[in-house]
């Protein structure tokens, strides 16, 4: 080869790769990104971060290390330590850290996670004994609406079941969020059913529930009866407190491979009316789900005794 042959090509290679996207260098810029870190399913916030240099390169596992002290196994492939606190056996229960992007579990580990701009991230360091996946949570509200998960927006249904005004004030709290309605319930939506449990349990998203925490990473169910009411259950999946009928119910689960599917609920519609009103920043941030009842909140699962 000769001496201005090798630098012609490699600068024709150098074009090639610009064209093609390829690129050798970190990538371009993404949108901020949030960064939260909590123990004992949202209970203690260990650290909240908005992170704004962030590039097509970064993973969840890359932006955790710049912004806290961990520790990591398989070659940095998983967490197993955060700001000192490590996975642990305690009672014969296990804990350990899991992570979250937009409200919904991820299915490969954190450094596997490519980041693609404007993502919630959160770390929580549970016990994980009775329910080890989780695949959605409503705590990075109001995420997954905005910017869908797993790289891809999706589209964003409210299914009216029964809910009366609570579906009108679903759909504005959505609104004002910046979520863009879809009409109907196309596929691949996130949907977000809203009615009373005797309706709403009969989805098959939302019947999950009767089977407990293990089933839909959910740490609340209704009680059998002619009138149905909510029960909270602890870290270990038993039943903690039972609510009374006005008790409404804000919760996320996931069906197999489909979108999450939020639930808007309750016993009668004024719990409906009163889950409607838990659609906020500042009543969901860092709660896996929220039930209220008489003007009170209650993140779920309920402290064990």
């Amino acid at each position: 080869m000769s001496r201005g042959r090798g630098p012609a090509i490699a600068s024709a290679l150098l074009a090639l790769l610009a064209v093609a996207g390829c690129g050798l260098g970190p990538g371009d810029s993404l949108e901020a990104v949030t960064l939260t870190v909590t123990h004992d399913y949202g209970r203690q916030r260990v650290l909240e971060r908005e992170i704004g240099d962030v590039r097509e390169s970064d993973s969840v596992m890359r932006l955790l290390e710049g912004a806290a002290r961990i520790e990591t196994k398989e070659s940095g492939r998983f967490v197993t330590s955060i700001e000192g606190v490590a996975g642990s056996e305690q009672g014969g229960r296990s804990f350990d850290w899991l992570f979250y992007v937009n409200g919904v579990e991820s299915d490969v580990g954190a450094a596997a996670y490519d980041l693609h701009g404007g993502e919630a991230i959160w770390w929580d360091y549970r016990d994980w004994t009775s329910a080890l996946h989780i695949p959605a949570v409503v705590g990075s509200w109001p995420q997954p609406f905005l910017g869908g998960y797993e790289g891809r927006r999706h589209p964003v249904a409210v299914e009216c079941m029964g809910g009366g005004s609570a579906c009108g004030a679903v759909r504005g709290r959505l609104r004002t969020a910046g979520v863009a309605l879809a009409a109907g319930s196309p596929a691949g939506a996130i949907r977000v059913l809203v009615g009373p449990w005797a309706r709403v349990g009969k989805d098959p998203a939302a019947a999950q529930l009767e089977s407990g925490a293990a089933e839909s990473g959910v740490f609340a169910e209704f009680g059998g009866g002619a009138q149905p009411r909510l029960e909270g259950l602890d870290e270990a999946g038993a039943v903690a407190h039972r609510f009374g009928p006005s008790a409404g119910l804000v919760a996320a689960t996931r069906r197999y491979e489909a979108p999450p599917t939020w639930l808007v609920t309750g016993a009668t519609p004024a719990a409906v009316r009163a889950a409607a009103g838990l659609l906020s920043t500042a009543k969901l941030r860092d709660h896996y789900a929220v039930a209220t009842e008489d003007g009170k909140e209650t993140p779920l699962p309920v402290p064990g005794r």
